[in-house]
C-alpha cells in the first residue's frame, strides 16, 4: 500500500466526519449564510476549535459574497483550501549537527509516548544512526519495562536506574554515556504523572536543567505527544507543557482512531507548535512526518 493511501486509511474516520459530512450538508442546498452557520457547527463537532471552525467560516462566506462559491463543488475546493492555509510546514525531527542529538520525550501518561518513541529509535536506527534510551519516567516499572522490549526492538542501548531514582539523574548519565560512546541520539521518555507530592512541570524543569548542564545545547527537540482522540483536551496540554518546557515540535497519535483528527487543525491555528509527527496506526511506519499537503490529499482526496 502507498504511503499516500496508508493515510488516507488512518484518516477514515476524520475524512467521515469532516468531508464526507460536509458534503452531506450541501448536498442540494444553496450555499448562503445558513449553511455556512451549520457548517461552522459541523467543524466544532469535528474537534476544529473554535478559532479555526470561525476563521475558515469566515474566508467561505468572503469567497460566497464575491460569488467565487456557488456550488458543492466549489465549497468543497474552497474548503480544502482554507485547510491547507492553517495547516503550518512539517519540520522532520533529525539528528543534525549535535552529536548526541537529545530528544526530551513528554506528555501525560497514556498518549502512547513510550511507544512513540520506540518508533522512532527504530526509524534513527534503521537509517543507520545509534541511539540510547534514557528510561527517566522511574515512577513507573512498567514504563522502564516498556521501553526496555522497544531499545531491543529497535536495537538500541538503553540507561536505566532502579524504579523510583531521580529522573535528572537518569538523563543526565544517558547523555554522558551517549557521549562518551559517541552514540547519535539520545530519546529521554519521562513520566506523565507523578506522585502527589511532587510537581511534573517542576520535574521536567529540572530534567532539562541537567541534561543542559552534561550538554549545553541539549535538549535539541522537545517533543510533546498528544493524543488525537482527547479532542480539545490537548489543546490546554500543549500549553501547559509549552510553558514549562519550551516545545519545539508535537508528535499527534492515534488518529487513526477517532473522527475528530480536526484537533490538527486547532493545534495549528491556536498554537505556535509545529506538529512533526502523525500516528495513523500500529506498525513502525505508520508514524509519519506530518507533512500538510500529503495530509490535505489523503483528506480530501477519493
Amino acid at each position: 500500500m502507498g504511503l499516500v493511501n496508508r493515510l488516507k486509511q488512518g484518516l477514515f474516520k476524520t475524512r467521515k466526519s469532516l468531508i464526507d459530512e460536509t458534503e452531506r450538508l450541501a448536498r442540494g442546498r444553496k450555499v448562503d449564510d445558513s449553511l455556512l452557520e451549520e457548517f461552522e457547527e459541523l467543524l466544532i463537532m469535528a474537534d476544529v476549535g473554535p478559532q479555526a471552525a470561525n476563521s475558515i467560516t469566515e474566508a467561505l462566506r468572503d469567497k460566497v459574497r464575491q460569488e467565487k462559491i456557488r456550488n458543492e463543488r466549489d465549497l468543497r475546493e474552497a474548503f480544502k483550501e482554507e485547510v491547507r492555509k492553517i495547516l503550518k510546514e512539517g519540520h522532520k525531527v533529525m539528528c543534525a549537527g549535535e552529536n548526541p542529538y537529545v530528544i526530551l520525550t513528554v506528555g501525560v501518561n497514556g498518549v502512547g509516548k513510550t511507544t512513540t518513541i520506540g518508533k522512532l529509535a527504530r526509524r534513527f536506527t534503521d537509517h543507520g544512526f545509534t541511539v540510547t534510551l534514557a528510561a527517566a519516567d522511574t515512577f513507573r516499572a512498567a514504563a522502564i519495562e516498556q521501553l526496555e522490549i522497544w531499545a531491543d526492538r529497535a536495537g538500541a542501548q538503553i540507561v536505566k536506574h532502579r524504579s523510583g531514582a531521580d529522573p535528572a539523574a537518569v538523563a543526565f548519565d544517558a547523555v554522558a554515556s551517549a557521549r562518551a560512546k559517541n552514540i547519535d541520539v539520545v530519546i529521554i521518555d519521562t513520566a506523565g504523572r507523578l506522585h502527589t507530592k511532587s510537581n511534573l512541570m517542576e520535574e521536567l524543569k529540572k530534567i532539562k536543567r541537567v541534561v543542559s548542564r552534561e550538554k549545553s545545547s541539549a535538549p535539541h527537540e522537545v517533543l510533546l505527544v498528544l493524543d488525537a482522540v482527547s479532542g480539545q483536551n490537548a489543546i490546554s496540554q500543549a500549553k501547559m507543557f509549552n510553558d514549562a518546557v519550551g516545545v519545539t515540535g508535537i508528535a499527534l497519535t492515534k488518529l487513526d482512531g477517532t473522527a475528530k483528527g480536526g484537533i490538527i487543525l486547532a493545534i495549528n491555528k491556536e498554537t505556535d507548535i509545529p506538529v512533526k509527527l502523525i500516528g495513523v496506526g500500529e506498525a513502525v511506519e505508520d508514524l509519519r512526518d506530518f507533512d500538510p499537503d500529503e495530509f490535505v490529499q489523503a483528506l480530501f482526496e477519493p
